[in-house]
């Protein structure tokens, strides 16, 4: 289990490095800067040792084997070292962060774009809030893993590696002594590494769980006051964060265990080096400052070795976090047809024709239960199809499917005479526009929520789309018009507005198809009729599918289909299916006409 762990961390390592490439000079730049400063570093305890022995008289008795300067000397020559070194650490410290830093904000976009790319189902089996949790706390474990692990591990790893060739250098006896229990160091900091690894990832799991909790709240705060269940969200909250708290508890006592015994083991071997050394001066093996080299660099090899615990664990996290990162890079996107263009040479001009033929279709996270069984039907370029029935019928179905959302487990979708699969999701839903029950606008200003329909799109067009969606007159009416913030998800608008937003919205896309899915089931009576009039408009000379409830709002539809447990039972004009004895649709029909 042990030797294939290894690979992989390494594998995960070399693939978390990768995401660094496009900046490798800046870094290769700065791991030299940082090398020559450590050469600059290491440098300080042989010239403490000189100025130690230099301010001794005795010393100058002894022969001399090497370069023996007065003090004056030693304290310019440790001057001009440390400016050397602060400069470079300036350098090399700005570079890591530029080059991580950047590194980090394309990995971002980088993710954002792959998640904005992912199909409706992956979407159906993962929670907002542990996808915003990987955009936030894991991506800052790859930040610092980038600005703070990789300089730090060099640092410290070049301070290790010749502190060690100095202390032999200065004293092979005492440089036995001292490390003798270095390898248990090393083996106790790979033990609770691998320990701190899978608390990091449980507790990184803990977190992800109670920053969805807090987007579900607050996406439905008004659910949530309205039923009084602040108390109980609060206790669902403080669940979560009690089992990240337990976890994370439990991490940092493994931390904190190794590092307190790091630390006695390192000022235990202090204690003792000092103790032997002490006994070699007194002997005459050892000089002052040989001594004070040694004892210096004793410190480097120690601090390494100490630093080395949180290296470790920063490179677990990074680890454990990069996981559920690279997991989302590898999901498969949305199928993309490049050579499909604007998808305008690959469909007809003009209206489009729609047809399914015996379409089966259950979602991918029930497929237990089906939800359209051999759905068949056509809209000739230019019709108006109306589908009517009981909620979970499968009508909204139909319309996720027409817009790609899905793909059928069996039978196609023709768009313009050609199977939808054969065209770009992006070219097919160019040529789509819908307007849908519950509207999402996004919490910018009218103007943006109104152009986000077709992004670029003039001021002339964005007010004649609101006027022509019978909206311009209450936009007017704000002191700020068409700058007034929306709020979040819309807020600040009643639904109606909302929805003759939306609609709006479809106007200036200038679809070929158009999707109703109870467009007109937010409005008013007076709204309603102001809506009316504006679709009316925008339904000519499109092919559209509009859903309803209301059927008055279908009986001019060229087409009625009554869809009923994912069945089409009945399919006719208005005049047709209310005149048909015992049928679905007059049934309905008398229900709400009575009424």
């Amino acid at each position: 289990m042990h030797d294939q762990a290894q690979p992989a961390q390494r594998a995960d390592i070399r693939e978390i490095l990768a995401w660094g490439r496009p900046w490798r000079t800046s870094f290769c730049l700065a791991v030299l800067a940082q090398m020559v400063s450590m050469m600059f570093g290491l440098l300080f305890p042989w010239l403490m040792g000189h100025l130690v022995d230099a301010s001794v008289p005795s010393i100058k008795l002894l022969p001399s084997d090497g370069w023996r300067p007065d003090i004056d000397t030693v304290a310019l020559v440790l001057l001009g070292t440390l400016a050397i070194q602060a400069a470079l650490t300036f350098f090399y410290s700005a570079t890591f962060h530029t080059a991580g830093q950047r590194t980090v904000v394309e990995l971002r976009k980088r993710l954002f774009g792959r998640l904005i790319e992912l199909p409706m189902k992956f979407f159906g089996e993962r929670r907002v809030g542990e996808l915003t949790s990987r955009l936030g706390s894991d991506m800052s474990l790859v930040e610092d893993f980038f600005c703070g692990a990789v300089p730090q591990a060099i640092r410290q790893g070049m301070l290790m590696i010749g502190g060690l060739v100095a202390i032999f250098l200065t004293s092979p006896r005492l440089a036995g002594l001292m490390l003798f229990s270095f390898p248990v160091f090393i083996a106790l900091a790979v033990l609770f590494g691998r320990s701190v690894r899978k608390v990091s990832h449980l507790a990184q799991e803990n977190l992800a769980q109670s920053a969805t909790i807090v987007e579900e709240t607050l996406q439905g705060i008004s659910s949530v006051k309205a039923f009084g269940n602040e108390g109980f969200e609060r206790q669902r909250h403080a669940a979560a964060m009690d089992s990240y708290l337990a976890t994370a508890l439990r991490g940092a006592r493994y931390r904190a265990a190794l590092i307190a015994f790091i630390i006695l083991g390192i000022f235990g071997a202090i204690v003792l080096v000092l103790w032997y050394g002490a006994r070699l001066m007194q002997a005459g093996v050892l000089t002052h400052g040989e001594l004070t080299k040694f004892t210096l660099y004793m410190l480097f090899i120690g601090g390494g070795v100490s630093s080395l615990a949180e290296v470790v664990s920063a490179v677990q996290k990074t680890i454990g976090a990069s996981q559920r990162i690279r997991e989302l890079l590898h999901e498969a996107v949305e199928s993309r047809l490049p050579a499909c263009g604007d998808g305008g040479s690959l469909l007809p001009s003009g209206e489009l024709a729609v047809r399914l033929e015996e379409v089966h279709f259950s979602y991918p996270s029930r497929t237990d239960l089906p939800v359209l069984l051999g759905v068949t039907l056509e809209a000739r370029p230019g019709e108006r199809i109306a589908l009517v029935g009981p909620s979970g019928a499968g009508k909204s179905t139909i319309i996720s499917l027409l817009l790609r959302f899905y793909e059928p487990d069996s039978g196609r979708i023709l768009i313009g005479g050609r199977d939808a699969k054969e065209l770009d999701v992006a070219a097919l839903r160019a040529q789509m526009a819908i307007v849908p029950q519950e509207v999402l606008l996004f919490g910018g200003t009218i103007r943006e929520n109104i152009a986000y329909g077709r992004p670029g799109a003039s001021e002339a067009e964005i007010r004649d789309a609101a006027r022509r969606a019978n909206c311009a007159e209450f936009i007017e009416r704000f002191p700020e018009g068409y700058e007034t913030l929306v709020g979040d998800r819309g807020v600040k608008l009643s639904g109606g507005q909302r929805q003759r937003v939306a609609i709006a919205r479809a106007f200036i896309r200038n679809p070929r198809i158009l999707l109703l899915d109870e467009a007109t089931s937010s409005l008013d009576s007076e709204s309603e009729k102001l809506i009316q009039d504006a679709l009316e408009t925008l339904l000519a000379g499109r092919t559209a599918f509009i859903i309803a409830h209301r059927l008055a709002t279908v009986r001019k539809c060229d087409r009625i289909h009554v869809i009923d447990a994912g069945r089409m039972i009945e399919s006719g004009t208005h005049d047709e299916l209310i005149q048909r004895p015992g049928g679905t649709y007059r049934r309905l029909a008398e229900m709400q006409f009575a009424s």
